[in-house]
């Protein structure tokens, strides 16, 4: 993975907007869950990646250092060389200052070579620490990321709660307003208004029987005096 593309992982993850995100999910929490793992984990890869990173930053900045401190004593070397050079030519021993001159030029090679080095390293270890403080602060925004689904989560599912809470609240309200004890004496009620009114109906049409029955009575007492004038009549006219 390129120090380019995990930088531009990091930043993309880093500026995912969540309520977007949560807009378009059918299931927010479902969604949420599956966030904070893909989070989780491309955090883990990230930062296995920036220690990656990091980790050959230092390496160059060692072989700097190295460079560096290479150059100072191979300077040192030289200057030490030309001394020598110098005092055995004051002496007279022209060939072993010419000798010591030669490895005074050696050193000074060695050291412009280690400063080369140095040199060259400076430009990529400058890039490289640029990124890699990049890298840094995506990781940290991708935690405050993850912290914030997870805090956005928690939230979610405490609100799914109270939300099934009330539904069955609300549900065992309903179904004790199906079952009003008073709806059902209010039944009872008419139901025995309903056997009272059937009473009244059966005395009703008892009295009206009753009333029948007088009333023969009194039509058989008028046709039984009928009969008996009739009979006085016919009597009479006999006499």
């Amino acid at each position: 993975m390129s120090k380019q593309s995990i930088l531009g992982r990091v930043t993309q993850l880093a500026k995912a907007n969540i309520n977007a995100l949560l807009d378009q999910a059918e299931d927010p929490q479902k969604m949420l869950d599956q966030l904070i793992r893909d989070y989780s984990n491309n955090i883990s890869e990230a930062e296995q990646a920036v220690a990656t990173t990091i980790g050959n930053l230092r390496l160059l900045e060692q072989d700097h250092a190295e460079d560096v401190q290479a150059a100072s004593e191979w300077g040192g070397k030289a200057l030490a060389a030309s001394r020598k050079a110098d005092e055995l030519r004051s002496s007279g021993s022209t060939a072993d200052a010419d000798r010591f001159d030669n490895l005074a030029k050696v050193a000074l090679g060695r050291q412009l070579q280690s400063e080369k080095e140095a040199g060259t390293a400076e430009p990529t270890i400058a890039a490289q620490t640029e990124v890699v403080d990049k890298l840094k602060a995506g990781l940290d925004s991708m935690k405050t990321k993850l912290s914030e689904l997870q805090a956005k989560r928690d939230e979610l599912v405490a609100r799914a709660k109270t939300a099934q809470a009330q539904n069955t609240m609300m549900d065992a309200v309903k179904s004790i307003d199906v079952m009003d004890p008073t709806s059902e004496l209010n039944r009872f009620e008419d139901k025995v208004r309903r056997e009272e009114a059937r009473a009244l109906g059966k005395q009703e049409l008892a009295a009206s029987s009753l009333d029948a029955q007088f009333e023969s009575l009194d039509d058989l007492g008028r046709a039984s005096e009928v009969e008996a004038r009739l009979a006085a009549l016919k009597s009479g006219r006999a006499a």
